[in-house]
């Protein structure tokens, strides 16, 4: 059985069980999920019915053992038991005559004849945006796969997140206009009035608005064998948006013994527990009771893009928790010991931006700090792969790496991050954010910048190889207040250092590790 979309989409659980060894921890694991998956009928099979002899009594043991370890949760499934033996397919396809004591259908008989209850036209309309179709200036159509509902033309909705009114002008499915489109089809919508929209946002029913957080609590499958912490930076996959989050706080875990749920603060690999997790923008979301679309999210480690955790929404934090935590956060914000900073460094490719912070890291470690390093150029190869160069992209990247800075900042660590960032509008967004910021403006002429071109990347943009590039025939907006000013076609690479770690030391002189 895989965790993910594929099992968060079925109506049938088919759970396989070696007539040899009875239940294993993973079998109970196998049908905690898929009931936690909302799957509400289970074909269990009893697999190598012919190494016991076809014997009746261990397929008896095996389903009365399996009915009563479930019987504490997996309440409203109809349960179905097949002994089976795959090797010459004694009921599989056909009924066996080695076991005439089951009475039952063949397990593909069976499969065929159980009802499917779908009700994903009932609930309400959610249609996230998957891309912008623009073939010429007089039509634009947002395409995407509807989660749930229905829509016709004339319908109204509101998009998300910017709470934008409008009407489905017209349901387009290749050449074809539809008079009505349903999920899980993939269409692509047009509207009355022109809405800005972009991946990741949403259209949904006016009537029934999805919930709107920023932090919800989850129930996490962790599927990695690094177990999770509270507080690290993971990237997490919900509906058609990436967005950089954390899990701030793990409540609780399950144990597959008893199935009770034993306080932790950690997950290990293949371990299920409650979370709350936290997220730099506003997820827009059903309990995954309701819409299993919606409801459901993936959680991705940005150092390896590998999948580490398949969560279910179940609902928003209480008042008092998220008071409590908000509360937390104040609290540590306050303690000028364990406050972090970031140290934002901006300027032309080429201009010096990594040099410098490399520079820098090597004097504040000297110093006591606990530093890390947040590069441009490889959080565009790990964290931010997904994004182009658009204007909507670039500041999507940016605001990742802040997240991740911020995220870094309020545990106590300078964050150096390195990046062009090259308008000014998103660098003061990260700023009010962090709080917590100095602004570095490593300041070199284009001509310098170009006779330097370090990675060829110049170069390129003169041929038209690479275009909208920074500095060449895309503008780049310098601060108009930075803290610090380094001129590095003027200055040496020490004086620009001693500037930055003077800034530092003046704004966090108590910043320092504790080792």
């Amino acid at each position: 059985m895989q965790y993910g979309h594929g099992a968060s989409t079925a109506e049938v659980a088919l759970i396989l069980v070696d007539a040899r060894k009875g239940l294993l921890e993973q079998t109970r694991r196998h049908t905690y999920i898929a009931w936690l998956l909302g799957i509400r009928q289970m074909v269990v099979t009893v697999n190598k019915m012919d190494l016991v002899n076809f014997d009746q009594g261990v397929f008896s043991h095996i389903r009365d053992q399996f009915i009563d370890c479930t019987t504490s949760f997996i309440n409203g499934v109809t349960l179905n038991f097949v002994p089976v033996s795959a090797l010459e397919g004694d009921n599989v396809v056909q009924l066996s005559a080695r076991m005439p004591w089951y009475r039952g259908p063949s397990l593909l008989t069976l499969l065929e004849e159980l009802p499917l209850e779908r009700q994903h036209k009932s609930f309400a309309f959610r249609f996230p945006i998957q891309n912008v179709i623009r073939p010429n200036q007089d039509f634009r159509g947002y395409a995407g796969q509807i989660a749930s509902g229905i829509v016709r033309p004339g319908q109204g909705v509101i998009a998300l997140p910017s709470l934008q009114r409008a009407s489905v002008q017209e349901i387009h499915l290749y050449t074809r206009s539809l008079k009505e489109a349903f999920s899980p089809m993939s269409v692509v919508l047009s509207l009355s009035d022109h809405i800005d929209l972009g991946r990741g946002e949403m259209l949904v029913d006016p009537e029934r608005m999805p919930m709107i957080s920023k932090r919800v609590i989850v129930s996490l499958i962790w599927m990695s064998q690094k177990p999770l912490l509270a507080n690290s930076p993971y990237l997490v996959k919900h509906t058609t948006q990436v967005l950089c989050g954390s899990v701030t706080a793990v409540r609780s875990k399950l144990d597959l013994n008893s199935f009770d749920t034993i306080p932790t603060n950690a997950l290990n690999f293949n371990e299920v527990g409650i979370v709350e997790l936290e997220t730099h923008k506003p997820l827009f979301w059903d309990p995954y009771a309701l819409n299993r679309s919606t409801g459901s999210l993936i959680i991705i480690d940005p150092r390896d893009n590998n999948t580490v955790g398949a969560g279910l929404i179940l609902e928003p934090p209480t008042e008092g928790a998220s008071s409590k935590n908000e509360a937390k956060f104040a609290e540590a914000g306050s303690d000028r010991q364990h406050q972090g900073i970031t140290v934002w460094f901006t300027g032309l490719s080429g201009s010096g931006k990594t040099t410098i912070s490399n520079s820098v890291y090597t004097e504040l470690v000297a110093h006591g700090y606990r530093v890390e390093i947040l590069d441009g150029d490889d959080l565009r190869k790990q964290l931010n792969s997904d994004l182009g160069f658009s204007k909507q992209d670039r500041d999507e990247n940016i605001r990742r790496i802040g997240f991740v800075a911020q995220l870094l900042t309020r545990n106590g660590v300078v964050a150096l991050v390195s990046a062009i960032s090259p308008y000014r509008a998103i660098r003061d967004e990260v700023r009010c954010r962090i709080g917590g910021f100095l602004e570095i403006y490593v300041n070199a002429p284009l001509t310098v910048c170009e006779q330097r071109d370090p990675k060829g990347l110049y170069r390129k943009a003169r041929a038209g190889e690479l275009p909208g590039f920074t500095g060449i025939d895309d503008p780049y907006e310098p601060p108009l207040a930075p803290e610090v000013q380094c001129e590095t076609d003027k200055e040496s690479l020490k004086i620009c250092t001693d500037k930055v770690v003077s800034a530092v030391l003046a704004l966090r002189p108590l910043a320092r590790s504790n080792q």
